[in-house]
């Protein structure tokens, strides 16, 4: 059938799976979905069609910066309310030639038009999250494109046009929508799609939403991911691309926004240093700011470290106790002092040192809640913020024959991003991710707007070293503010428990963001939200809709798996 015609011609012919429908429990009654082992290679990404390209190019003797572009083009196809060459990425690795981590910030910038009051109105308020986020001016600066180029020209073993040759295959053949994303449309999840324009017409053809099974080709995208394929970043930052991009962003008809021809131009990536914390005999690694995943993950796990968890039953109410105010007193310091760090001071060290997370130990007590928690004090003196992360994304994970581990996240943000569409992919709406109140004169929002600033964000790629320094695990999640949550629980789950990939993916998700204590829904809690609710905790079940990928190295080769929750697949070779 032609829906299936793309993914045949790149090796493999997946049928979607319906995802609508029951899934396979676990023993325990939980989501599950088996891991998958291969030798040489192994690619997990949130989307079938992406993990093939993935596969196909690793196959090819592909590097793991190949593999994540390959699925990375093809994500934007096919997973457009995630992320996309539109949107920006959090890129963690470890180079086995190199014997190091590195990692690489492809975030969004800020227009050089911005100012702090961008989201404010006449009178001073700031704008509702919804009216902030539809429309040019929540456009940031795109880092895709230059990123991945970047880590190409490092990293990359096959030539740059066969690498979007797969995204370009299948926006001009066809692809079947999946249930997820025809889902979210009749949810109307985003109502930016429904003003009149591109992204109307592609999303909504003769006002009814796609439907999952139907078969979409993207033309516009084929077209705009050949110009990338013919002149690299060229082909996206300047000429036909950019300016289509700058008109739709300037010419918004609800909210205009002031991205530039310039702005485009000069966007450049950033290799920066990783932020590694011990946890038992790992380093558990990521991204520093102005990402807030690393501090805030290593935060957690280092709270956690002089409490026995493996003799913890998982998710029982005692961890759910222990991990609710490790993280309250984690996301309390995030929302006071993670910004970009080019642009305010940052105290990662401090915020990560022994003595520091011993003394906020000390506040965490044995049995009951204790409210809202305060950052701790630091020489800066910034104010807190309440910076809105809604959990759309993507996540992915990527391991090559020649030992390079790749944990990557991207983001457009909000499900559709601003709901601008030009070229066949959506633009993001990443400035949402500052501070919309930009804080007292006296002590400024750390995250508050500025040009050419990047928005902090809660991406988490994550890669894990054991206890002589070596690639051990990659792992990540898309979920806005929850991703954090996320990852460490899972992590903990791994490492801490020692659970199989299968049992950790398809573990109950919790959270705690300094809130309240939120337990996934739909799961067997057995009397745990009572039993949370007598320790004094507000508790909310709500639906935790993560997507962690996995990568764990293994004496034989590599394990993959996919979070059940979502639409993802392991895939190796």
């Amino acid at each position: 059938m032609r829906t299936l015609l793309s993914l045949t011609l790149l090796g493999l012919a997946i049928h979607l799976p319906a995802f609508g429908a029951a899934e396979p429990e676990a023993p325990t009654g939980f989501l599950s979905r088996p891991a998958v082992t291969a030798p040489n290679f192994m690619a997990a990404t949130a989307n079938p069609y992406a993990t093939e390209a993935a596969r196909s190019v690793l196959a090819d003797g592909g590097s793991a910066v190949d593999g994540a572009i390959a699925a990375q083009m093809v994500l934007t196809l096919t997973e457009p309310q995630s992320s996309g060459i539109g949107g920006g990425l959090f890129l963690v690795m470890w180079d086995a030639q190199a014997q190091r981590l590195v990692t690489l910030d492809g975030r969004e910038t800020a227009p050089a038009s911005a100012r702090p009051d961008l989201f404010l109105d006449s009178q001073g308020q700031p704008a509702g999250f919804m009216d902030a986020v539809i429309g040019g001016r929540s456009v940031g600066v795109p880092g895709v494109i230059a990123a991945l180029y970047d880590a190409h020209q490092r990293y990359g073993e096959l030539p740059w046009p066969s690498l979007l040759a797969p995204a370009i295959a299948l926006a001009e053949e066809g692809f079947e929508v999946s249930p997820r994303l025809a889902a979210l449309l009749a949810r109307e999840l985003n109502p930016g799609l429904l003003r009149p324009g591109a992204a109307n017409a592609y999303f909504y053809p003769q006002g009814k939403p796609l439907q999952a099974g139907d078969t979409l080709t993207n033309p516009a995208l084929a077209k705009t991911l050949k110009r990338i394929a013919q002149q690299g970043p060229d082909g996206f930052y300047r000429g036909p691309v950019a300016q289509a991009m700058v008109e739709a962003v300037q010419n918004d008809p609800s909210h205009p926004g002031g991205l530039s021809l310039t702005d485009l131009a000069g966007y450049q990536p950033k290799w920066r240093a990783p932020v590694c914390a011990p946890y038992r005999e790992y380093q558990v690694c990521g991204m520093g700011p102005p990402s807030s995943g690393g501090v805030t993950v290593g935060q957690i796990l280092g709270l956690l470290a002089p409490h026995q968890l493996a003799t913890v039953k998982p998710n029982s109410d005692t961890f759910l106790h222990l991990f609710s105010q490790a993280s309250r007193l984690a996301y309390a310091d995030r929302n006071r002092y993670l910004a970009d760090s080019d642009f305010v001071t940052v105290p990662v060290a401090q915020l990560l040192a022994p003595e520091y997370l011993l003394a906020r130990q000390a506040l965490i007590p044995k049995q009951r809640d204790q409210g809202k928690a305060v950052a701790g004090e630091m020489a800066v003196k910034p104010s807190a913020d309440g910076t809105q992360a809604l959990p759309s994304t993507t996540h992915l994970v990527m391991a090559d024959r020649k030992g390079n581990l790749l944990s990557m996240t991207s983001s457009i943000e909000m499900g559709f991003g601003s709901s601008v569409m030009v070229g066949g992919f959506l633009l993001n709406n990443q400035l949402t991710d500052f501070s919309r109140v930009p804080g007292p004169d006296t002590a400024p929002a750390a995250n508050r707007v500025e040009a050419g600033k990047r928005p902090r964000s809660s991406m988490a790629p994550t890669i894990v070293l054991d206890g002589h320094g070596a690639p051990l695990l990659a792992i990540g999640s898309p979920g806005g503010s929850r991703i954090i949550s996320y990852v460490a629980q899972t992590t903990i789950a791994i490492l801490g428990w020692n659970m199989s990939l299968e049992a950790a993916m398809a573990l109950p998700r919790v959270s705690h963001r300094n809130d309240y204590l939120a337990l996934e829904s739909g799961q067997p809690w057995q009397g745990t939200e009572k039993a949370m609710s007598d320790r004094g905790y507000r508790v909310k079940l709500v639906p935790l809709n993560s997507g962690v990928q996995v990568i764990r190295k293994t004496p034989s080769g590599w394990e993959g798996a996919a979070d059940p929750r979502r639409e993802g697949l392991a895939s190796g070779g």
